[in-house]
């Protein structure tokens, strides 16, 4: 029988309580002891990222206001974020991952998918995983979970049902015993609103989901509503995808002056407006940003393109001016400008930009979403010139958002590729 007669073998790799796996590993007077990682950690309001095994074992787990989790656990151990340390942590796991199959396809900084479809020519899927799991174990110091079955939905929920340090093989004649009794909430693809929907239609489990009227589901969920309705039946058809990381990293809008500039403040007027468009766009898409790209078109052409690594990913406009400004001040040669352009690069879904943050600011950030897409709304309706600040109106505004409407310009094509995951002089 060929390989692909017998279907794919599909891996899904979760590292397990990554930020604070990855503070034991480089400090190793933290192993076998409660650890959190937390936002303002100084202060009352922080709030819980995420928390070692140890911590969980006695009920602290995000997001737990930090007071809380103190009181749970007096001998917690507290640190803050470092997000270098954890990127460099994520390079060398999928480094290692890669060595056993080019199909990879990272999810976030901490989970990928792998293709081993070919690469257990010689060996078990189940030795192979213990292999993997085993080096980056004993070379990165981090535990993880794997989860192997015939897709890549069926792989996910397969990772989360033995942490830490597990793995399970999920195939699709076990869903019904398997998967169809657990609550819809806990399927991978199911937020909260999402599962209020369907618990209101008298859908409780994931058995009641594969079971349900496709057309009721398209109805009350839209086309969302038939992928569930099939992953529900352990379909799932998406491949393991090493490029859709680069499809899934930018957007960006950029603006050609109706005359060169040399003002700065006209420049920052431009920024500004770029930057609020910029950032509509992600609110729409849901995601945020770890950095923020300026490019420059000088009077002679001269372009240059500058980037600057943020702390946390944001998506507010307020957040995208100022470091696209920031990097307008610093590389600015004084020459006449002809060309602006600020793209959001580093994407990363709402829901993964909620393990990075501190949970009070999203919360907060939750509310000024809240306005902005009302804003949104209004300007959809009445025009892009409707409710803007007055630092972005000028009364050449036309003329500086003529190319706005554009999605995927030449020039973002341009140098998408070559700055993807790079950092330019910052």
């Amino acid at each position: 029988m060929s390989k692909h007669k017998r279907g794919r073998i599909i891996f899904h790799v979760d590292m397990n309580s990554f930020y604070a796996s990855v503070e034991a590993a480089y400090d190793p007077t933290l192993k076998g002891k409660p650890v959190a990682i937390a936002g303002n950690i100084e202060e009352r309001r922080g709030i819980v990222v995420t928390a070692s095994y140890e911590a969980r074992g006695k009920g602290v787990k995000p997001p737990m206001p930090l007071w809380e989790a103190k009181k749970l656990c007096p001998d917690l151990v507290v640190r803050k974020p470092n997000f270098d340390r954890y990127r460099k942590a994520s390079q060398e796991m999928f480094r290692i991952l890669y060595e056993y199959t080019p199909l990879v396809e990272p999810v976030s900084i901490d989970e990928g998918y792998m293709d081993i479809t070919e690469a257990v020519a010689s060996t078990s899927a189940i030795q192979l995983a213990e292999i993997i799991q085993s080096r980056l174990k004993k070379e990165l110091n981090l535990p993880s979970s794997i989860g192997i079955a015939p897709n890549k939905f069926l792989a996910k929920m397969a990772s989360d049902m033995k942490k830490p340090m597990g793995i399970t093989v999920l195939r699709k004649r076990e869903i019904n015993r398997v998967l169809w009794p657990m609550n819809t909430k806990e399927m991978h693809g199911i937020g909260e609103k999402t599962a209020e929907k369907l618990n209101k239609s008298g859908i409780d489990t994931i058995g009641e989901l594969a079971k349900a009227n496709p057309e009721h589901l398209k109805q009350i969920l839209g086309i969302h509503g038939l992928k569930l309705y099939e992953k529900a039946n352990g379909i799932d058809n998406r491949l393991v995808d090493p490029d859709s990381v680069n499809e899934f990293k930018s957007i960006g809008n950029s603006t050609t002056m109706p005359k060169d500039l040399t003002d700065v403040h006209k420049v920052k007027k431009v920024l500004m407006n770029l930057a609020d468009s910029v950032a509509r766009r992600m609110r729409k898409k849901e995601v945020y940003a770890w950095n923020v790209q300026l490019t420059i078109r000088y009077h002679d052409r001269k372009t240059i393109t500058r980037s600057r690594k943020l702390e946390y990913p944001v998506r507010s406009h307020q957040d995208l001016f100022e470091a696209s400004s920031a990097l307008f001040d610093k590389y600015w040669n004084q020459e006449p400008v002809r060309l602006l352009g600020v793209t959001a690069m580093d994407l990363v879904e709402k829901s993964y930009a909620y393990k990075q943050l501190d949970l009070f600011s999203y919360k907060e950030d939750e509310k000024k979403h809240q306005l902005s897409t009302t804003v949104d709304s209004i300007r959809d309706k009445f025009g892009e010139s409707m409710l803007l600040k007055g630092v972005q109106l000028s009364k050449d505004r036309s003329d500086q958002l003529r190319d706005q409407k554009r999605r995927g310009t030449s020039l973002e094509k341009d140098f998408l590729r070559e700055n993807l995951f790079k950092d330019k002089d910052e």
